[in-house]
């Protein structure tokens, strides 16, 4: 039976690496990402589908310059230039995942973007927190009826639900947003992923994370919170330079953070108090009633001559009160369990 892509989404955790700019400006380094993230564990690749036209305008004026962090001193159309993937590049990198067995999605920017990722045929969306109050570009994506992946960095509760509301409009239900920090890099005291439980309960959808801090420790967290969708940037090496490779993970780094997020949905498991298989087998060393005196038939049984020690092969210890009030009805040596069909009735059924 195949497993529709939303399904994927929120059946287990579901591992995005994200290759941005990281391809350097070489479709080799593009293809090389797709088989390598493949390699480590990763479920699917996101590229971007934007122009530095279809962002922005060129123009040199202060407004334009962005000033601080990573691209401190770039003009948003230089860097977007820099970082953008070239749309014929597009084709061959879905290909490349089809081949390593990888899902391939991308982020569209504008109307022009998602008509040229419908004509490429993609599965589903990615829609960028700096997006996600772009109503006219989410409601473009939602008529696709294609499942949405919707990150939020600083997106207020207003502005989530009239993100959501313009995907209901047109019957999409599929979404599943992404807490992040849009920070680059994102610091671990602002990351507050308290917030996806809240999330999660307020907006009714499945919830998962955009993450751009360092190391495995914000993903672990995120799902251990309940997340089901991990994004994170990914690159080849740090030698290739790159708009965002200053954020992003080594595959050796995304390698390690996806067995920690595979790890982590093995240790929560499922609300049970059943015994696992190997629990069982530890029940013997629980303590149990054991005779630590010979005792003869019709002796009072004392603190003198039982005690509750391991293993348990005797009844349990909680039966010590009762069975001080009673005889012995046979003769027991030392070490000899005390067992439930052996004293009187009225002490109940079970071990």
């Amino acid at each position: 039976m195949t497993v529709s892509i939303y399904e994927k989404l929120t059946k287990n955790v579901y591992v995005i690496a994200e290759m941005s700019a990281n391809h350097g400006g070489k479709l080799e380094n593009a293809l090389k990402i797709v088989e390598e993230a493949a390699k480590v564990g990763a479920d699917c690749v996101k590229i971007q589908t934007y122009t530095a036209d279809t962002l922005t305008i060129d123009c040199k004026k202060e407004p334009y310059k962005i000033k601080g962090g990573l691209w401190d001193g770039y003009y948003y159309y230089q860097l977007y230039q820099e970082a953008s993937t070239p749309w014929e590049w597009h084709n061959p990198i879905q290909e490349k995942c089809r081949e390593v067995g990888v899902d391939f999605l991308s982020t569209p920017f504008d109307s022009t973007a998602v008509d040229y990722l419908e004509d490429l045929g993609v599965e589903f969306y990615k829609i960028a927190s700096f997006e996600a109050v772009d109503i006219p570009l989410i409601k473009h994506v939602a008529r696709t009826g294609k499942p949405i992946v919707m990150s939020v960095g600083m997106a207020s509760v207003e502005e989530i639900g009239e993100a959501l509301e313009a995907c209901y409009q047109y019957n999409n239900h599929q979404v599943v947003l992404l807490k992040c920090c849009s920070q680059y890099p994102a610091k671990l005291e602002d990351m507050n992923l308290s917030v996806i439980s809240d999330m999660r309960e307020r907006f009714q959808v499945p919830v998962g994370l955009s993450d751009h801090s360092f190391g495995s420790l914000a993903p672990i967290t995120a799902v251990a919170m309940g997340a089901r969708v991990i994004e994170k940037h990914v690159c080849l090496n740090r030698e290739i330079e790159s708009a965002d490779v200053g954020f992003s993970m080594t595959m050796e780094e995304f390698a390690v953070m996806v067995e920690d997020v595979r790890n982590t949905v093995k240790v929560l498991g499922r609300p049970t108090y059943a015994l696992t298989e190997n629990e069982k087998n530890g029940l013997g060393g629980r303590r149990s009633l054991v005779a630590v005196k010979p005792i003869q038939k019709g002796e009072a049984f004392t603190l003198d001559n039982i005690r509750s020690v391991r293993p348990a092969i005797g009844i349990k210890p909680k039966y010590q009160e009762l069975l001080l009030t009673k005889k012995a009805s046979k003769e027991y040596a030392f070490g000899e369990p005390i067992l439930m069909d052996e004293i009187d009735c009225s002490i109940g059924k079970g071990v």
